[in-house]
Parts: structure tokens; sequence; C-alpha cells
């Protein structure tokens, strides 16, 4: 199963955005949406998929962190 993970956009640079989730900043693929720091997104496979609400975003990430509180159980 593939998932793609919410993350916030710092830094746009050309084709290419630096994106944070939760501390570990990457450099994702930004063709295929137009994004600016501060936009909420999801990254798959190294590449923005779409915007997102920042309250789309945590509650992703709070499904995220309650499927790695089950998987340490």
């Amino acid at each position: 199963m593939c998932v793609a993970l919410p993350g916030e956009v710092i830094e746009v640079k050309g084709a290419d955005a630096v994106v944070d989730f939760s501390g570990n900043r990457v450099t994702a693929k930004a063709g295929l949406t137009e994004v600016k720091p501060g936009d909420r997104v999801l990254v798959h496979a190294g590449c923005i998929i779409q915007k997102v609400t920042a309250k789309e975003a945590e509650e992703m990430e709070e499904l995220m962190r309650d499927l790695e509180a089950f998987d340490a159980d």
C-alpha cells in the first residue's frame, strides 16, 4: 500500500520545493500543482500531488501518529 504524506512547503526552487514533515525536510517535485511557502501539501513518491487545508493535514498527521502508536504496541 502506498500513502501520500502531509507536509508544509518551506521553500520553492523552480520545479522543486522543500517540504517539512514534522521537522524532516525533503525536496519534492512541485510540477503537478502550483505551491508557495506555507502551503500544506500531500507528497507521494517524491512528488507533490495536491494542496490540502491545514485542518485536513492535521487530521492526517493525527491518523499517522495513531497508526504508529498502534504498530508499536
